[in-house]
């Protein structure tokens, strides 16, 4: 085939795997094209985790023409023994002759497909549209890579970056687009992090609303809810708040010895100042296989998050009126000189409904 058809090929199986892009968690999103004399014989893309992968339901659907054909997935069959068989074994006995993948896995326990297939006469070429795999999985990635999550940080402000009165009342400051927006963003996160704060003084429950997502039932498997994670040092949570009622798992790290908390669990990850130790914290997420983090907190814990450097993506929903100078900052971080500033670089900006949604990402200090 052209250099065009394979491209072509590849971006077919990038649009499957974005099917799976809010039900495939903590699995990453993979799709697949089986292609035999210039014709599509069988697609395939990961829903769920336990149910089998992307080649395997493209296998199924080319059948007896898959034999001699080319295989073309986002991501290197895996090749190893999980919920399911490895794609690479699948890949084998199905007579598939050539694989062309997107990218190679950084998962150490899943990775070696290439090697695999080389080995069994399997023509293996890659990676191909290899930015556009990627971005299917920055957070799959990010944890493979170094050992914790991607991190997102979600912000509703006004123009003068207050997101609350000085009374506390924030509802709402945004509009409903954006709201909607934010309901995309948790719908994508394994795990939602706030701070017992915000908690005990708004009671939010911190799902998703799937109704506003407006999904195709015919392609989109069911969403589940994320981890909502409250960091509570002092393990002031309440059994009566609305998180807790909510379907879904929760879990609350504190800083002080646990006890048992109907609906939720207790992990105590104490740093050496007696407050819960976010960097242990978002280790312990990746552990959990949560690969996409989402931070929706009040300012105290906003601003620790970034002081730490612990953040990857800043989301700014700025809404076009003013709450004036005794409102709550955007985030509470006690600079004294210009050169403490956190450096931005904004890689997106666009409108939301009537406000912005400024993307922006943290410079890294040399």
């Amino acid at each position: 085939m052209s250099e065009a058809a394979v491209a072509a090929a590849m971006a077919r199986a990038v649009q499957l795997a974005r099917r799976g892009w809010y039900s495939a968690r903590p699995n990453p999103r993979v799709g697949c094209v089986i292609v035999r004399d210039g014709q599509v014989v069988g697609e395939g893309w990961h829903r769920r985790a336990g149910e089998p992968h992307a080649e395997v339901m493209a296998l199924r659907a080319a059948a007896e023409r898959a034999r001699d054909a080319t295989a073309y997935v986002t991501l290197e069959p895996c090749d190893h023994q999980g919920r399911t068989p490895p794609c690479t074994r699948a890949l084998i006995e199905a007579g598939i002759a050539r694989v062309v993948y997107g990218i190679r896995d950084p998962d150490c326990t899943a990775a070696g497909g290439v090697e695999t297939l080389a080995a069994a006469g399997v023509a293996v070429t890659g990676p191909v549209l290899e930015a556009e795999c990627r971005a299917l999985n920055p957070g799959f990635l990010t944890t493979c890579e170094r050992g914790w999550p991607r991190v997102r940080l979600k912000v509703a402000a006004s123009l003068d970056g207050r997101t609350a009165m000085a009374s506390g009342e924030s509802q709402w400051i945004t509009g409903p687009a954006a709201r909607r927006d934010v309901q995309r963003l948790r719908a994508e996160s394994c795990a939602i992090v706030t701070g017992v704060g915000t908690v005990l003084a708004d009671d939010p429950r911190l799902t998703v609303r799937t109704e506003e997502l407006a999904l195709d039932p015919q392609v989109a498997a069911p969403v589940a809810q994320p981890l909502r994670v409250v960091v509570d040092s002092h393990l002031r949570v309440r059994g009566d708040l609305r998180l807790l009622a909510e379907p879904g798992p929760v879990l609350i790290a504190t800083a002080v010895e646990p006890r048992a908390l109907a609906d939720a669990e207790v992990v105590a990850l104490p740093d050496a100042g007696g407050r819960v130790d976010l960097a242990a914290l978002l280790r312990h997420l990746g552990e959990r296989q949560c690969h996409e983090v989402l931070v929706e907190a009040g300012a105290r814990l906003a601003g620790a998050f970034l002081a730490a450097g612990l953040v990857d993506q800043l989301l700014v929903y700025l809404a076009p009126k003013l709450l004036g100078s005794e409102g709550w900052p955007l985030a509470s971080l006690p600079f004294e000189r210009l050169d403490e500033a956190i450096e931005l670089d904004i890689t997106d900006l666009r409108a939301v409904g009537e406000d912005w949604r400024i993307t922006a990402e943290p410079r890294r200090r040399s």
